[in-house]
């Protein structure tokens, strides 16, 4: 088989979470461009509907469907609907996920003083593990569901997870909000758990770690504060903060057979962050 040939995906189905805006949207974007067809879920409905649509404008196959990870029942029964409308499913992207709010410290040189450990809301806490954890374990439950039934229907066993965690997983970023980091940390941890679980299954799973991308996440304060931008563009050691399309060619590899042979791994994408600010 040709090197090329490897990245082909054409014909094969994918449900991303989390993809009317931001990562999600690049993550839908690379499936469909790439010849996929492609379920864009999102609690916010009329935002996947919408690029769904524009994909659909492009000549590509795209549905959208609202949906609140934190809901097993709704993520199970959007996993049922892409199967009947796409016959299956092939790739699924567990990437939805929310802000947790400020961290313990501000850049500006002080302390939050809603963001220690003694005052943090725990309603907060609750709700970003049940997003940014629970939500990813509801995901990628029904996707391995879907995918062995897919494989006993069809003969064709296998199917590739990926599932977006962030550098903060593996370190500890005071400016981040608390329960961020180990919701984060246990996506990472329970993609290695699984990939030992689902190989025999030839499901594949595994993780992108991305460090600061510009996205509408903690309100999109990247796309509008250009001293904040600055800021962080001065930080990353390749020199700017990125654009969520550098994350396509890094999910086409996970998605396709091109990384038939990783499971249980995270890949770091982040511009040399841990290894410049961190270390």
């Amino acid at each position: 088989m040709a090197i090329l040939d490897r990245f082909d995906i054409k014909g094969r189905s994918a449900l991303v979470t989390g993809a009317a805006s931001g990562i999600g949207l690049a993550y839908a974007e690379a499936m469909a461009e790439a010849g996929a067809m492609v379920t864009l879920t999102d609690i916010d409905g009329e935002g996947a509907e919408r690029e769904a649509a524009r994909l659909r404008e492009a000549d590509h196959e795209a549905r959208a469907d609202r949906l609140d990870v934190s809901d097993f029942d709704a993520v199970t029964a959007a996993f049922d609907a892409h199967a009947k409308a796409y016959g299956g499913l092939d790739i699924a992207f567990a990437n939805a996920g929310i802000d947790t709010g400020a961290g313990f410290w501000n850049p500006a040189g002080h302390r939050n003083p809603d963001g220690q450990v003694d005052t943090y809301d725990h309603t907060r806490w609750d709700k970003s593990i049940s997003v940014n954890l629970s939500g990813v374990f509801y995901t990628v439950s029904n996707a391995v569901r879907v995918m062995k039934q897919s494989g006993r229907a069809n003969g064709r066993s296998g199917g590739s997870i990926i599932c977006t965690a962030s550098n903060a997983g593996l370190v500890t970023e005071p400016i981040v909000g608390l329960p961020y980091m180990p919701a984060k940390a246990g996506v990472l941890h329970m993609v290695r758990a699984l990939g030992l679980e689902l190989a025999e299954f030839r499901i594949r799973i595994n993780a992108i770690a991305p460090g600061p991308f510009v996205t509408n996440i903690g309100g999109g304060w990247l796309k509008k504060d250009p001293v904040a931008r600055k800021a962080w563009d001065a930080i990353v050691p390749l020199g700017s903060v990125a654009e969520t399309d550098q994350l396509k060619p890094l999910a086409l590899l996970l998605a396709s057979d091109a990384s038939d042979y990783m499971t249980g791994s995270h890949v770091v994408i982040d511009g040399g962050m841990m290894l410049g600010k961190y270390q």
